[in-house]
C-alpha cells in the first residue's frame, strides 16, 4: 500500500465517536460508559449519544476509572 493511498484512506475513516458504552459480554448489559479515544474501551464498546451516557450513568453503569467520563460531563449522578 502506497503513502498516498493510505492517506486517502485515513482521510475517508469517519470521525471517532465522542462517547462510548461498553457491554458485557452477553451484549445485554452495560459495563461502563468511556470518552471516545478511551484506550480501556474494549471491543464491545459502541459509539453513543451524550444524552444516553448521562442516562447511563443515572441508571447505575460504571464510569471507566481511566477516562473519566463522569467527570468530563460534570455529571454529578
Amino acid at each position: 500500500m502506497g503513502l498516498a493511498e493510505r492517506q486517502r484512506g485515513l482521510a475517508a475513516r469517519p470521525p471517532a465517536p465522542d462517547w462510548l458504552i461498553e457491554r458485557g459480554r452477553s451484549q445485554r448489559n452495560a459495563v461502563y460508559v468511556h470518552v471516545g479515544g478511551c484506550w480501556n474501551a474494549g471491543s464491545r464498546s459502541k459509539g453513543v449519544e451524550r444524552d444516553q451516557v448521562l442516562r447511563a450513568l443515572a441508571e447505575g453503569v460504571d464510569a471507566c476509572p481511566q477516562c473519566r467520563p463522569d467527570t468530563v460531563l460534570g455529571s454529578l449522578v
